[in-house]
């Protein structure tokens, strides 16, 4: 797999579409956020879709009496949906699928999922390029003080030019830490590279020679820390994960490294990382994620080195078509009693 969301996209909202309509009634399809405009329009032509055109955010059990009232086959939902086992156990019957718009899946419980029948999946591999793109911009922002620098502007608070202001660290020459060499760790690894970064990675398994392109592994990821100038975070969240990288990881890292983590909010300590920052163990910090997002962490708001963003991981228009058409490939596949390609549960 490449990771690249062009050559991912199963078909196109506007393929068949003078298809002749079916005598069959049609499956029942609710979607539990707005999406994409090309990715509504295929679920509106191949499916009964249930849309939701405020973009309304909805608790799980609203999730499941939306799919009683309207007689849902398959619930296309989203990262930010809560299906915990309250919410799987109210769906009906009549639900087949729960298809995420996403490729983790620790907003579901899979557990239930199973125990209830349900089959659910994901979108792998379309997101690979969009996020390591987002996680250079992050290395990139926090490493040259980007958010203070563009503060000042707003603000109408530059002065002008002067040979001391906002002076950063470049990043070539210095030493990306990367845990979870999967196909996103890799892309940013490549991308890396070009300025000029040595890479060290942790990973559950060694890459082969082909795939680590010279990069150092470290089988102890607690070891990979001491030689991370830049930290990059690339693993999922698990119950093992939460609170992963706490005080004293933080203080195994290179004194001012600079910490990376478009993965999961929850697998830093957002307290031990505010520490570190004010007190300068941490040079800076570039998040895209966050622990009980949106309602993130108040105190990384006020701190002059942190580079924030609202979860762009993913948000591009091809990453985010190729997304929706997975699920709905996903869909297809489930209601006509197919083996879905991306099945998780």
């Amino acid at each position: 797999m490449t990771g690249s969301a062009d050559s991912a996209i199963p078909r196109s909202a506007d393929d068949h579409l003078a298809e002749p309509p079916s005598a069959e009634p049609r499956p029942v399809v609710l979607l539990t956020r707005r999406l994409p405009d090309a990715v509504e329009a295929r679920a509106s032509r191949d499916y009964t879709a249930i849309l939701n055109p405020t973009d309304e955010a909805l608790s799980g059990l609203t999730i499941a009496a939306r799919a009683a009232e309207t007689g849902a086959d398959a619930v296309l939902c989203c990262a930010g949906d809560r299906l915990d086992a309250a919410a799987i156990a109210a769906l009906p019957e009549r639900v087949r699928l729960l298809a995420t718009f996403s490729v983790g899946t620790d907003h579901i419980d899979l557990a239930a999922a199973k125990a209830r029948g349900l089959t659910v999946t994901n979108t792998p591999d379309v997101l690979t390029d969009a996020t390591a793109d987002i996680a250079l911009l992050l290395i990139l922002g926090a490493a040259r003080r980007a958010s203070e620098g563009e503060r000042l502007i707003r603000a109408d608070a530059w002065t002008g030019w002067t040979p001391t202001q906002l002076m950063g660290t470049h990043i070539g020459g210095k030493r990306l830490g990367i845990i979870g060499m999967g196909r996103i760790g890799q892309a940013v690894a490549r991308r890396a590279r070009a300025f000029g970064m040595t890479i060290h990675y942790s990973n559950r398994k060694r890459l082969p020679p082909e795939l680590e392109e010279g990069a150092v592994y470290h089988s102890d990821p607690d070891a990979l820390l001491t030689v991370s100038d830049v930290l990059s975070l690339h693993f999922p969240a698990t119950a093992e994960t939460r609170h992963w990288l706490n005080a004293d990881r933080i203080g195994r890292l290179p004194p001012g490294a600079i910490l990376i983590n478009t993965a999961r909010g929850t697998v830093v300590d957002d307290r031990a990382v505010v520490a570190a920052l004010r007190g300068g163990r941490l040079a800076a910090v570039g998040l895209d994620v966050f622990e009980n997002e949106p309602n993130l962490f108040a105190d990384y708001r006020d701190l002059p080195n942190s580079f924030l963003l609202p979860h762009l991981g993913s948000a591009t228009v091809e990453t985010r078509n190729a997304m929706g058409f997975k699920s709905l490939d996903n869909i297809d596949a489930a209601l006509s009693g197919r083996e879905p390609p991306d099945r998780v549960v």
